[in-house]
Protein backbone atom coordinates (compact mmCIF):
# COMPACT_ATOMS: atom_id res chain seq x y z
CA UNK A 1 0.00 0.00 0.00
CA UNK A 2 1.12 3.46 -1.31
CA UNK A 3 2.16 6.16 1.54
CA UNK A 4 0.35 8.99 0.83
CA UNK A 5 2.20 12.36 0.32
CA UNK A 6 -0.24 15.69 1.25
CA UNK A 7 1.00 18.25 -1.31
CA UNK A 8 0.17 22.40 -0.81
CA UNK A 9 -0.14 24.14 -3.81
CA UNK A 10 1.72 27.84 -4.07
CA UNK A 11 0.11 29.05 -7.58
CA UNK A 12 -2.06 31.79 -5.59
CA UNK A 13 0.94 33.39 -3.87
CA UNK A 14 4.60 32.65 -3.32
CA UNK A 15 4.82 31.08 -6.99
CA UNK A 16 3.45 34.69 -8.50
CA UNK A 17 5.47 36.46 -5.66
CA UNK A 18 8.60 34.83 -7.00
CA UNK A 19 7.84 34.92 -10.51
CA UNK A 20 6.37 38.30 -11.52
CA UNK A 21 6.96 40.53 -8.18
CA UNK A 22 3.77 39.84 -6.82
CA UNK A 23 1.81 41.47 -9.52
CA UNK A 24 -0.88 38.50 -10.56
CA UNK A 25 -4.34 40.53 -10.34
CA UNK A 26 -7.61 38.68 -8.19
CA UNK A 27 -9.54 38.34 -11.82
CA UNK A 28 -6.07 35.72 -12.87
CA UNK A 29 -6.63 33.59 -10.46
CA UNK A 30 -10.82 33.40 -9.94
CA UNK A 31 -10.74 30.96 -13.01
CA UNK A 32 -8.45 28.48 -11.81
CA UNK A 33 -9.96 27.94 -8.56
CA UNK A 34 -12.63 25.23 -9.21
CA UNK A 35 -10.08 23.31 -10.54
CA UNK A 36 -7.76 23.97 -7.45
CA UNK A 37 -10.30 23.52 -4.69
CA UNK A 38 -11.07 19.91 -6.56
CA UNK A 39 -7.98 18.71 -7.41
CA UNK A 40 -7.10 16.95 -3.79
CA UNK A 41 -4.59 19.52 -2.35
CA UNK A 42 -4.03 19.07 1.32
CA UNK A 43 -4.22 23.32 1.40
CA UNK A 44 -3.57 26.12 -0.98
CA UNK A 45 -1.41 28.75 -0.01
CA UNK A 46 -3.04 31.90 -1.30
CA UNK A 47 -2.69 34.93 0.98
CA UNK A 48 -0.06 36.34 3.24
CA UNK A 49 3.42 37.33 2.59
CA UNK A 50 3.86 40.09 -0.01
CA UNK A 51 0.16 39.68 -1.30
CA UNK A 52 -0.95 42.23 1.00
CA UNK A 53 1.53 45.08 0.19
CA UNK A 54 0.99 44.43 -3.49
CA UNK A 55 -2.89 43.93 -3.27
CA UNK A 56 -2.47 48.02 -2.09
CA UNK A 57 0.66 49.26 -3.57
CA UNK A 58 -0.24 48.32 -6.87
CA UNK A 59 -3.23 46.55 -7.70
CA UNK A 60 -5.84 48.66 -6.20
CA UNK A 61 -7.27 45.62 -4.71
CA UNK A 62 -8.82 45.21 -1.00
CA UNK A 63 -6.14 42.48 0.30
CA UNK A 64 -9.18 41.06 2.92
CA UNK A 65 -11.69 41.27 -0.06
CA UNK A 66 -9.34 38.48 -2.45
CA UNK A 67 -9.07 36.15 0.60
CA UNK A 68 -13.13 36.50 1.35
CA UNK A 69 -13.28 35.58 -2.66
CA UNK A 70 -10.91 32.79 -2.28
CA UNK A 71 -13.24 30.93 0.48
CA UNK A 72 -16.13 31.58 -1.78
CA UNK A 73 -14.52 29.74 -4.69
CA UNK A 74 -12.79 27.20 -2.78
CA UNK A 75 -14.76 26.04 0.27
CA UNK A 76 -13.40 22.41 0.76
CA UNK A 77 -10.11 23.08 1.18
CA UNK A 78 -8.42 25.02 3.43
CA UNK A 79 -6.41 27.96 2.81
CA UNK A 80 -2.98 28.70 4.17
CA UNK A 81 -1.17 31.93 4.63
CA UNK A 82 1.87 32.77 4.88
CA UNK A 83 2.58 35.32 8.54
CA UNK A 84 5.52 36.53 9.73
CA UNK A 85 4.77 36.71 13.55
CA UNK A 86 5.24 39.79 15.33
CA UNK A 87 5.86 41.51 11.68
CA UNK A 88 2.47 40.22 10.74
CA UNK A 89 2.87 41.20 7.18
CA UNK A 90 4.74 44.36 7.58
CA UNK A 91 8.17 45.12 8.35
CA UNK A 92 7.79 46.18 11.91
CA UNK A 93 6.55 44.41 15.22
CA UNK A 94 3.29 44.94 16.36
CA UNK A 95 2.14 45.05 19.64
CA UNK A 96 0.44 41.53 20.60
CA UNK A 97 -3.32 43.20 20.88
CA UNK A 98 -2.45 43.92 17.15
CA UNK A 99 -1.50 40.55 16.43
CA UNK A 100 -4.17 39.23 18.17
CA UNK A 101 -6.69 41.04 16.35
CA UNK A 102 -4.99 40.52 12.95
CA UNK A 103 -5.17 36.66 13.59
CA UNK A 104 -8.91 36.72 14.70
CA UNK A 105 -9.70 38.46 11.39
CA UNK A 106 -7.82 36.55 9.09
CA UNK A 107 -9.32 33.43 10.50
CA UNK A 108 -12.62 35.15 10.49
CA UNK A 109 -12.27 36.19 6.65
CA UNK A 110 -11.24 32.74 5.56
CA UNK A 111 -7.76 31.29 6.91
CA UNK A 112 -7.39 27.51 8.06
CA UNK A 113 -3.37 26.92 8.29
CA UNK A 114 -1.51 29.46 9.71
CA UNK A 115 2.30 29.12 8.67
CA UNK A 116 4.46 31.32 11.10
CA UNK A 117 7.69 32.07 11.45
CA UNK A 118 10.66 34.67 12.33
CA UNK A 119 13.19 35.53 9.77
CA UNK A 120 15.85 35.38 12.62
CA UNK A 121 14.34 32.12 14.06
CA UNK A 122 13.66 34.23 17.38
CA UNK A 123 11.00 31.80 18.61
CA UNK A 124 9.92 34.61 20.73
CA UNK A 125 8.97 36.41 17.96
CA UNK A 126 6.14 33.57 16.85
CA UNK A 127 4.99 32.98 20.67
CA UNK A 128 2.28 35.55 20.54
CA UNK A 129 0.85 34.08 17.17
CA UNK A 130 0.69 30.55 17.64
CA UNK A 131 -1.21 31.37 20.68
CA UNK A 132 -3.81 33.43 18.84
CA UNK A 133 -4.07 31.00 16.41
CA UNK A 134 -4.82 28.43 18.58
CA UNK A 135 -7.12 30.26 20.78
CA UNK A 136 -9.52 30.78 17.38
CA UNK A 137 -9.70 26.88 16.97
CA UNK A 138 -7.05 26.91 13.45
CA UNK A 139 -3.78 25.26 12.08
CA UNK A 140 -0.47 26.49 14.01
CA UNK A 141 2.00 25.78 11.79
CA UNK A 142 5.65 26.87 12.95
CA UNK A 143 8.09 27.40 10.53
CA UNK A 144 11.93 27.26 10.43
CA UNK A 145 13.41 29.28 8.14
CA UNK A 146 16.47 27.47 6.65
CA UNK A 147 20.01 28.78 5.50
CA UNK A 148 22.77 27.91 5.64
CA UNK A 149 26.13 29.00 7.30
CA UNK A 150 29.17 27.83 9.98
CA UNK A 151 26.65 28.41 12.98
CA UNK A 152 23.64 26.72 11.26
CA UNK A 153 23.35 23.09 11.63
CA UNK A 154 21.10 19.90 11.56
CA UNK A 155 20.76 19.77 15.41
CA UNK A 156 20.01 23.57 16.30
CA UNK A 157 16.90 23.47 13.66
CA UNK A 158 15.63 20.00 15.26
CA UNK A 159 15.89 22.02 18.65
CA UNK A 160 13.99 24.94 17.64
CA UNK A 161 11.45 22.70 16.06
CA UNK A 162 11.28 20.73 19.30
CA UNK A 163 10.35 24.06 20.61
CA UNK A 164 8.07 24.72 18.21
CA UNK A 165 6.00 21.98 18.94
CA UNK A 166 6.41 22.36 22.98
CA UNK A 167 4.91 25.87 22.33
CA UNK A 168 1.43 24.04 20.75
CA UNK A 169 2.15 24.29 16.81
CA UNK A 170 -0.12 21.67 15.03
CA UNK A 171 2.99 21.06 12.65
CA UNK A 172 6.60 21.95 11.98
CA UNK A 173 7.76 23.38 8.54
CA UNK A 174 11.23 23.07 6.94
CA UNK A 175 11.15 26.70 5.07
CA UNK A 176 13.73 26.59 2.38
CA UNK A 177 13.10 29.92 0.94
CA UNK A 178 16.24 30.30 -1.18
CA UNK A 179 16.27 26.31 -2.91
CA UNK A 180 19.61 25.82 -0.21
CA UNK A 181 18.48 22.64 1.42
CA UNK A 182 20.05 19.33 -0.67
CA UNK A 183 18.90 16.18 -0.86
CA UNK A 184 20.78 14.86 2.75
CA UNK A 185 20.48 17.64 4.31
CA UNK A 186 16.89 17.47 4.07
CA UNK A 187 16.51 14.02 4.38
CA UNK A 188 18.76 14.16 7.87
CA UNK A 189 16.90 17.35 9.38
CA UNK A 190 13.62 15.91 8.53
CA UNK A 191 14.43 12.45 10.15
CA UNK A 192 15.99 14.46 12.98
CA UNK A 193 12.75 16.16 13.58
CA UNK A 194 10.96 12.83 13.76
CA UNK A 195 13.27 11.02 15.73
CA UNK A 196 13.04 13.96 18.22
CA UNK A 197 9.60 15.38 18.37
CA UNK A 198 7.95 11.84 17.40
CA UNK A 199 6.72 10.18 14.39
CA UNK A 200 3.26 11.30 14.84
CA UNK A 201 4.56 15.10 14.64
CA UNK A 202 3.67 16.77 11.30
CA UNK A 203 6.66 17.87 8.87
CA UNK A 204 6.11 20.26 5.58
CA UNK A 205 8.60 20.59 3.13
CA UNK A 206 8.43 24.28 1.89
CA UNK A 207 11.61 24.57 -1.14
CA UNK A 208 12.30 26.68 -4.00
CA UNK A 209 13.88 25.78 -6.98
CA UNK A 210 16.54 27.97 -7.95
CA UNK A 211 19.62 26.08 -7.34
CA UNK A 212 18.35 23.17 -9.13
CA UNK A 213 18.40 20.68 -6.91
CA UNK A 214 15.91 20.65 -4.62
CA UNK A 215 13.36 18.28 -6.61
CA UNK A 216 16.03 15.48 -5.40
CA UNK A 217 15.43 16.95 -2.09
CA UNK A 218 11.89 16.74 -1.85
CA UNK A 219 12.05 13.27 -2.48
CA UNK A 220 15.01 12.45 -0.09
CA UNK A 221 12.27 13.76 2.29
CA UNK A 222 9.69 11.51 1.09
CA UNK A 223 12.16 8.85 1.94
CA UNK A 224 12.69 10.35 5.31
CA UNK A 225 9.09 10.44 6.31
CA UNK A 226 7.84 14.21 5.85
CA UNK A 227 4.13 14.32 5.63
CA UNK A 228 3.55 17.12 3.33
CA UNK A 229 5.39 19.05 0.69
CA UNK A 230 4.61 22.46 -1.33
CA UNK A 231 5.05 22.59 -4.84
CA UNK A 232 3.51 25.17 -7.94
CA UNK A 233 1.73 23.93 -10.62
CA UNK A 234 4.27 23.68 -14.17
CA UNK A 235 3.21 27.04 -15.73
CA UNK A 236 3.57 28.94 -12.16
CA UNK A 237 6.97 27.11 -11.65
CA UNK A 238 11.04 26.93 -12.11
CA UNK A 239 13.23 29.49 -12.14
CA UNK A 240 13.32 31.78 -8.42
CA UNK A 241 10.18 29.81 -8.15
CA UNK A 242 9.20 26.38 -7.04
CA UNK A 243 9.13 22.80 -8.27
CA UNK A 244 6.42 21.64 -10.55
CA UNK A 245 3.26 19.77 -9.01
CA UNK A 246 3.21 17.62 -11.73
CA UNK A 247 6.83 16.75 -11.73
CA UNK A 248 6.84 15.67 -7.87
CA UNK A 249 3.57 13.73 -8.64
CA UNK A 250 5.20 11.79 -11.95
CA UNK A 251 8.75 11.15 -9.66
CA UNK A 252 6.31 8.89 -7.15
CA UNK A 253 5.66 6.66 -9.76
CA UNK A 254 6.57 2.86 -9.05
CA UNK A 255 8.39 3.84 -5.33
CA UNK A 256 5.55 3.18 -3.13
CA UNK A 257 4.55 6.69 -2.39
CA UNK A 258 1.90 8.65 -3.74
CA UNK A 259 -0.45 11.61 -3.61
CA UNK A 260 -4.14 12.06 -3.75
CA UNK A 261 -3.74 14.53 -6.37
CA UNK A 262 -6.04 14.50 -9.63
CA UNK A 263 -3.90 15.24 -12.28
CA UNK A 264 -6.85 15.80 -14.70
CA UNK A 265 -7.40 18.91 -12.43
CA UNK A 266 -4.33 19.80 -11.70
CA UNK A 267 -3.66 19.90 -15.47
CA UNK A 268 -6.46 22.48 -16.23
CA UNK A 269 -4.24 24.91 -13.44
CA UNK A 270 -1.52 24.31 -15.60
CA UNK A 271 -3.61 25.46 -18.76
CA UNK A 272 -5.29 28.70 -17.20
CA UNK A 273 -1.84 29.74 -15.93
CA UNK A 274 0.09 29.12 -19.15
CA UNK A 275 -2.27 31.61 -20.94
CA UNK A 276 -1.90 34.49 -18.25
CA UNK A 277 1.99 34.11 -17.22
CA UNK A 278 2.79 35.86 -20.47
CA UNK A 279 1.21 39.04 -19.80
CA UNK A 280 2.78 39.75 -17.03
CA UNK A 281 6.07 39.49 -18.49
CA UNK A 282 7.49 42.84 -17.75
CA UNK A 283 7.16 41.48 -13.83
CA UNK A 284 8.88 38.39 -15.12
CA UNK A 285 12.63 37.50 -13.41
CA UNK A 286 15.49 37.30 -15.89
CA UNK A 287 16.31 34.15 -13.09
CA UNK A 288 14.69 31.57 -15.62
CA UNK A 289 16.91 28.79 -15.52
CA UNK A 290 19.58 27.53 -13.06
CA UNK A 291 21.31 29.65 -10.40
CA UNK A 292 23.97 27.44 -8.06
CA UNK A 293 25.51 30.89 -7.48
CA UNK A 294 22.51 31.45 -5.03
CA UNK A 295 23.93 28.62 -2.48
CA UNK A 296 26.47 31.86 -1.90
CA UNK A 297 24.47 34.66 -1.90
CA UNK A 298 21.55 32.93 -0.05
CA UNK A 299 18.66 35.33 -1.83
CA UNK A 300 15.33 33.67 -1.87
CA UNK A 301 13.34 33.53 -5.03
CA UNK A 302 10.69 36.06 -4.29
CA UNK A 303 13.68 38.44 -3.30
CA UNK A 304 15.97 38.11 -6.86
CA UNK A 305 13.42 39.56 -8.69
CA UNK A 306 12.53 42.25 -6.35
CA UNK A 307 16.26 43.35 -6.45
CA UNK A 308 16.42 43.17 -9.66
CA UNK A 309 13.61 45.69 -10.52
CA UNK A 310 15.04 47.87 -7.72
CA UNK A 311 18.52 47.77 -9.37
CA UNK A 312 16.92 48.87 -13.13
CA UNK A 313 15.52 51.86 -11.09
CA UNK A 314 18.82 52.89 -10.02
CA UNK A 315 20.04 52.76 -13.65
CA UNK A 316 22.49 49.64 -12.24
CA UNK A 317 20.62 46.92 -13.50
CA UNK A 318 24.22 45.65 -14.92
CA UNK A 319 25.40 45.24 -11.22
CA UNK A 320 23.28 42.49 -9.66
CA UNK A 321 26.56 39.97 -9.61
CA UNK A 322 28.40 42.49 -8.01
CA UNK A 323 24.84 42.80 -5.15
CA UNK A 324 25.08 38.96 -5.01
CA UNK A 325 28.49 39.01 -4.30
CA UNK A 326 28.11 41.67 -1.15
CA UNK A 327 25.28 39.81 0.24
CA UNK A 328 27.39 37.80 2.48
CA UNK A 329 29.39 39.82 3.35
CA UNK A 330 26.56 41.90 5.14
CA UNK A 331 24.73 38.81 6.18
CA UNK A 332 27.78 37.44 8.30
CA UNK A 333 27.85 40.87 9.76
CA UNK A 334 24.30 40.40 11.05
CA UNK A 335 25.57 36.96 12.64
CA UNK A 336 24.48 34.93 9.73
CA UNK A 337 20.51 36.09 9.80
CA UNK A 338 18.22 34.00 7.03
CA UNK A 339 17.59 35.84 4.06
CA UNK A 340 13.78 36.10 4.76
CA UNK A 341 11.22 38.90 4.84
CA UNK A 342 12.14 40.89 6.34
CA UNK A 343 16.22 40.40 6.85
CA UNK A 344 16.31 39.21 2.67
CA UNK A 345 14.95 42.69 2.15
CA UNK A 346 16.69 44.45 4.74
CA UNK A 347 20.47 42.82 4.08
CA UNK A 348 19.71 42.97 0.13
CA UNK A 349 18.94 46.79 0.52
CA UNK A 350 21.80 47.11 2.48
CA UNK A 351 23.75 45.57 -0.09
CA UNK A 352 23.08 47.61 -3.31
CA UNK A 353 23.62 50.61 -1.07
CA UNK A 354 26.99 49.57 -0.25
CA UNK A 355 28.18 48.17 -4.10
CA UNK A 356 26.10 51.92 -5.41
CA UNK A 357 27.54 54.34 -2.38
CA UNK A 358 30.61 52.28 -0.94
CA UNK A 359 30.21 49.71 2.02
CA UNK A 360 28.56 51.38 4.87
CA UNK A 361 28.53 54.58 3.74
CA UNK A 362 24.84 54.57 4.06
CA UNK A 363 23.13 52.87 6.17
CA UNK A 364 19.45 52.12 6.22
CA UNK A 365 17.46 52.70 9.41
CA UNK A 366 15.88 48.89 9.20
CA UNK A 367 19.82 47.61 9.01
CA UNK A 368 20.32 49.67 12.09
CA UNK A 369 17.44 48.11 14.19
CA UNK A 370 18.66 45.10 12.45
CA UNK A 371 21.88 44.82 13.85
CA UNK A 372 20.84 47.02 17.26
CA UNK A 373 18.64 43.88 18.30
CA UNK A 374 15.33 45.60 17.19
CA UNK A 375 14.26 42.74 15.22
CA UNK A 376 15.18 40.29 17.51
CA UNK A 377 18.51 38.32 18.50
CA UNK A 378 20.94 37.09 15.63
CA UNK A 379 21.67 33.88 15.58
CA UNK A 380 25.34 34.51 15.56
CA UNK A 381 27.53 37.19 16.53
CA UNK A 382 27.39 40.41 14.95
CA UNK A 383 29.80 42.65 13.58
CA UNK A 384 30.89 45.14 16.64
CA UNK A 385 32.55 47.70 14.28
CA UNK A 386 29.18 48.06 12.44
CA UNK A 387 27.08 47.75 15.65
CA UNK A 388 29.02 51.01 16.32
CA UNK A 389 28.10 52.47 13.08
CA UNK A 390 24.51 51.69 13.35
CA UNK A 391 24.38 53.13 17.05
CA UNK A 392 25.59 56.19 15.83
CA UNK A 393 23.24 55.98 12.79
CA UNK A 394 20.07 55.68 15.03
CA UNK A 395 21.32 57.32 17.63
CA UNK A 396 20.09 54.01 20.41
CA UNK A 397 21.62 51.77 21.45
CA UNK A 398 21.39 48.02 21.36
CA UNK A 399 18.70 45.30 23.17
CA UNK A 400 18.34 41.75 23.86
CA UNK A 401 14.59 41.68 25.44
CA UNK A 402 11.80 40.50 22.94
CA UNK A 403 11.21 43.07 20.85
CA UNK A 404 7.48 43.43 20.98
CA UNK A 405 7.77 43.85 24.93
CA UNK A 406 9.01 47.74 24.44
CA UNK A 407 5.65 48.46 22.67
CA UNK A 408 2.72 50.48 24.21
CA UNK A 409 -0.68 49.54 23.08
CA UNK A 410 -0.92 50.56 19.49
CA UNK A 411 -4.77 49.59 18.66
CA UNK A 412 -6.42 52.45 19.86
CA UNK A 413 -3.94 54.67 17.93
CA UNK A 414 -4.06 52.99 14.64
CA UNK A 415 -7.94 53.26 14.71
CA UNK A 416 -7.89 56.82 15.78
CA UNK A 417 -5.52 57.68 13.11
CA UNK A 418 -7.02 55.73 10.32
CA UNK A 419 -10.88 56.25 10.49
CA UNK A 420 -10.83 59.87 9.73
CA UNK A 421 -9.24 58.78 6.22
CA UNK A 422 -10.72 59.49 2.82
CA UNK A 423 -12.36 55.92 1.97
CA UNK A 424 -11.60 54.02 5.18
CA UNK A 425 -14.70 52.08 5.88
CA UNK A 426 -14.24 51.43 10.02
CA UNK A 427 -13.47 48.04 10.10
CA UNK A 428 -10.96 46.14 11.91
CA UNK A 429 -9.70 45.19 8.95
CA UNK A 430 -8.98 48.66 7.62
CA UNK A 431 -7.30 49.28 10.55
CA UNK A 432 -5.12 46.73 10.25
CA UNK A 433 -4.62 47.65 6.47
CA UNK A 434 -3.17 50.77 7.89
CA UNK A 435 -1.43 49.77 10.46
CA UNK A 436 0.50 47.30 8.40
CA UNK A 437 1.30 49.93 5.26
CA UNK A 438 0.54 53.21 6.96
CA UNK A 439 1.79 55.38 4.01
CA UNK A 440 -0.10 53.33 1.47
CA UNK A 441 -3.70 52.36 2.77
CA UNK A 442 -4.97 56.31 2.56
CA UNK A 443 -4.00 56.54 -1.11
CA UNK A 444 -5.50 52.89 -1.44
CA UNK A 445 -8.69 53.89 0.59
CA UNK A 446 -9.56 56.80 -1.85
CA UNK A 447 -9.12 54.74 -4.83
CA UNK A 448 -10.96 51.43 -3.67
CA UNK A 449 -14.02 52.00 -5.10
CA UNK A 450 -12.27 52.17 -8.80
CA UNK A 451 -11.87 48.74 -8.39
CA UNK A 452 -9.20 46.13 -9.05
CA UNK A 453 -6.35 47.39 -11.05
CA UNK A 454 -5.04 44.50 -13.43
CA UNK A 455 -1.49 44.79 -14.51
CA UNK A 456 -1.12 42.12 -17.44
CA UNK A 457 -0.57 43.31 -20.73
CA UNK A 458 -1.50 42.05 -24.30
CA UNK A 459 1.17 40.36 -25.32
CA UNK A 460 1.24 41.36 -28.70
CA UNK A 461 0.56 45.16 -28.17
CA UNK A 462 1.66 45.81 -25.11
CA UNK A 463 -1.93 47.27 -23.72
CA UNK A 464 -3.05 47.02 -20.41
CA UNK A 465 -6.19 44.81 -21.34
CA UNK A 466 -8.34 44.92 -18.13
CA UNK A 467 -7.31 48.57 -16.48
CA UNK A 468 -9.80 50.97 -15.51
CA UNK A 469 -7.66 54.77 -15.45
CA UNK A 470 -7.45 56.34 -11.96
CA UNK A 471 -10.04 58.65 -11.31
CA UNK A 472 -12.82 56.97 -13.62
CA UNK A 473 -14.15 54.74 -10.98
CA UNK A 474 -16.49 51.87 -13.33
CA UNK A 475 -15.71 53.98 -16.19
CA UNK A 476 -13.93 52.50 -19.43
CA UNK A 477 -12.66 56.06 -21.05
CA UNK A 478 -10.70 54.59 -23.74
CA UNK A 479 -9.92 51.12 -25.72
CA UNK A 480 -9.74 48.03 -24.30
CA UNK A 481 -8.17 44.69 -25.62
CA UNK A 482 -9.87 41.25 -25.14
CA UNK A 483 -8.81 37.93 -25.88
CA UNK A 484 -11.30 35.91 -27.45
CA UNK A 485 -11.21 32.41 -28.41
CA UNK A 486 -13.37 30.93 -30.59
CA UNK A 487 -13.42 27.65 -32.20
CA UNK A 488 -9.71 27.24 -30.28
CA UNK A 489 -8.46 30.03 -32.50
CA UNK A 490 -7.27 33.24 -30.16
CA UNK A 491 -8.44 36.76 -31.49
CA UNK A 492 -7.41 39.96 -30.22
CA UNK A 493 -10.64 42.23 -30.59
CA UNK A 494 -10.32 46.06 -29.49
CA UNK A 495 -13.60 48.09 -28.07
CA UNK A 496 -13.96 50.83 -27.42
CA UNK A 497 -16.55 52.61 -25.15
CA UNK A 498 -19.56 54.04 -26.88
CA UNK A 499 -19.25 57.23 -28.69
CA UNK A 500 -15.61 57.08 -28.62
Amino acid sequence: MKRIIDVTELALRDAHQSLIATRLGIDDMTGACEDLDNAGYWSIECWGGATYDACIRFLNEDPWQRLRTFKKLMPKTPLQMLLRGQNLLGYRHYQDEVVDRFVEKCAENGIDVFRIFDALNDLRNVERSVAAVKRVGKHAQGAISYTVSPIHSTEVFVEEAKRLVEMGCDSICIKDMAALIKPQAAYDLVKGIKDACGEQTRVHLHVHATTGVTLVSLFRAVEAGVDCVDTAVSSMSLGPGHNPTESFVEMLEGTGFGTRLDLDRVLKVKEHFAHTLPRYREFLSAVTGVETEIFKSQIPGGMLSNMESQLKQQGAGDRLHEVLDEIPVVRKDTGYVPLVTPTSQIVGTQAVLNILMGRYKVLTGEFADLMLGYYGAAPGERNPEVIELARAHANKGMIDCRPADLLEPEWAKLRAEALPLKGCNGSDEDVLTYAMFPKVAPGFFATRDEGPRNLGRDPETGALETEVPQGHAGKITGPVTYTVTLSGQQHKVTVSPYGK
